[in-house]
């Protein structure tokens, strides 16, 4: 078998992938139509499920066609650093100390905002949090911030039309939120090395950018939902005491975790080492979000062993675009693929332009709010918020027309300024 059947077979099972992420709620409408199938219907609802699922089609489809040594050998050989380190952040990041002292840094902060305390805190949570992920990574700034305006709004007796408007803004202000240094965000630490882009340049190219799409972004949602948003009662709030002393020793462990974000021996450690603190003090705990964050790194890994195949058609659509077209070719693209996918591509070209270097990346920071897809962290902020949606599932199409405006907002500003 050769291997250009094997890529025209990984297009395919790719292409399904997708499409079966747009069909989640049909899954989970068969769930309740058709009981007597639950189980397996709210499986295959599971949007976390679906590229895991889909890999395992493609890795049991290789092992027919090539043999089960090449089938494990290509396994073996994807890079899965990322969907371990998402994992042990969300689990980290979504204890309750560190939630505690992000919610005190943006409730701190939110009285500085000239607006009613609920649209204020929105706003911070919005803005100030993506912009953090700069700092502590997109994947914690994603999780901080879902599980804040999970317990400010989305718990909270809202509409539709509020919940998929926070969402796209989440995602897209996440996205670009990270580009103010070249570590925290995905699609950019793929190329800062091989391009010598440091967090200086970072800050002077992209970063003072993003922070005024963000802000702009963070600041039309809070003034569109104002009145829903002051008329909410404040969230009912745990009040039992966190000492100082564990909310540092979560913090440092966060911290670590994030500096050695590149050595899963190290993080992984550090998890462990969480784990069992977390047991020998169950009072400062919440539920650990251990379920939510396997269903993450399992997606991701999905995404890792479906999109290395993809190279043979993403390559040379790359090659063929100058740099106007691979800013808008690389938002579009960005929608049903991994947007560090993306750029780690065009790493691989040689004799690339600055100014071909400056848009891909920013097209594909620009793009990453559009679907779960798009950029890792979403996956995080999906499985943290789905479930205060109808049916328990967020519809792509909702969330791809509730990010096109901030999307916009954001190319413009990586175009114009």
């Amino acid at each position: 078998m050769t291997d250009t059947t094997i890529q025209w077979l990984a297009a395919a099972i790719f292409a399904l992938a997708i499409v079966h992420t747009f069909s989640t709620r049909l899954f989970e409408h068969l769930a309740r139509t058709r009981p007597r199938h639950a189980g397996i219907w709210h499986l295959l609802g599971e949007v976390e499920v679906v590229f895991g699922l889909w890999a395992m089609v493609l890795v049991v489809a290789m092992a027919a066609l090539q043999g089960a040594a090449q089938a494990t050998g290509y396994v073996d050989s994807r890079d899965y650093t990322e969907p371990m380190f998402v994992f042990s952040i969300m689990v980290i990041a979504g204890s309750r100390a560190v939630l505690h002292a992000g919610r005190s840094v943006a409730t701190r902060t939110a009285a500085w905002v000239p607006a009613a305390p609920a649209v204020g805190l929105y706003f911070v949570t919005l803005s100030v949090l993506p912009l953090m992920g700069s700092l502590i990574t997109e994947p914690a700034a994603m999780t901080l911030a879902a599980l804040m305006l999970r317990d400010q709004v989305f718990r909270q007796d809202v509409g539709t039309t509020l919940k998929y408007g926070t969402l796209g803004v989440l995602f897209v202000n996440i996205s670009i939120g990270g580009t103010l240094t070249a570590f925290a965000a995905p699609p950019v630490l793929m190329v800062a090395d091989t391009w010598q882009w440091t967090s200086r340049s970072m800050l002077a190219t992209f970063g003072w950018k993003a922070a005024i799409a963000v802000a702009v972004n963070a600041g039309a949602a809070a003034f569109l939902f104002r009145r829903q948003l002051a008329a909410l009662p404040p969230p009912r709030e745990r009040r039992e005491p966190m000492p100082p002393a564990v909310v540092a020793v979560h913090l440092l462990l966060l911290a670590g975790v994030v500096a050695f974000a590149h050595h899963p021996p190290v993080f992984l450690g550090l998890l462990l080492f969480f784990l069992g603190l977390a047991r020998a003090y169950p009072q400062f705990q919440n539920r650990l979000m251990l379920r939510e964050g396997l269903l993450v790194a399992f997606f991701l890994a999905g995404l890792v062993v479906l999109g290395g195949q993809q190279q043979w058609w993403l390559d040379p659509l790359l090659r063929r675009m100058d740099a106007d077209m691979v800013f808008y070719g690389a938002t579009a693209l960005t929608a049903v693929t991994d947007n560090a996918a993306l750029t780690y591509l065009a790493s691989l070209v040689d004799g690339l332009s600055d100014e071909f270097k400056y848009s891909i990346v920013a097209g594909a920071v620009s793009g990453g709010g559009l679907t779960v897809i798009a950029n890792a962290p979403n996956p995080a902020g999906f499985s943290i918020l789905r479930r205060h949606f109808d049916d328990e599932a967020i519809h792509p199409l909702g969330l791809l027309a509730a990010a096109l405006a901030p999307t916009g907002v954001a190319m413009l500003a990586f175009r114009l300024l």
